[in-house]
């Protein structure tokens, strides 16, 4: 089992819950910004649930079982969202209310943070097989 694809699933799947349920209220309770439709939060909340189960097939899987999403993809994901995230932070003129900034911005962390984290421990592993 990977500790890391399991955290990263777990991380996934709350964005993808909470981007399905997004809404006024939703925007309201965390400080985000709001949309006038529901229609692309709720797509994107779709494919990070879709992630998820492909982090967890992947972390699950025994050796003859099918692969899900691998390291690499979490990791380009994962800094992909971040980076986009801290762009829009930076110089998207957002004006949001403390909490939204605060969650926007450990949000923005926890992803460029765990996908580091993830790249580094795949370059120990491989390290160390190369010089078994």
């Amino acid at each position: 089992m990977s500790w890391p694809l399991i955290i990263d699933a777990a991380i996934n799947l709350f964005l993808g819950v909470v981007l399905l349920l997004f809404s006024s209220d939703v925007v309201s309770l965390f400080g985000i910004p709001a949309s006038s439709s529901s229609f692309y939060p709720n797509i994107l909340g779709g494919v990070f649930i879709g992630i998820t189960a492909a982090l967890l097939i992947e972390a699950l899987r025994k050796p003859a079982g099918i692969t899900g999403l691998g390291l690499g993809g979490a990791v380009a994901i994962n800094l992909c969202g971040g980076l986009v995230l801290v762009g829009w932070l930076l110089f998207g003129g957002l004006t949001l209310p403390t909490r939204g900034l605060i969650l926007l911005w450990s949000l923005a962390a926890v992803l460029v943070l765990i996908s580091s984290a993830e790249l580094i421990a795949h370059l120990r592993r491989r390290a160390t097989r190369s010089t078994e």
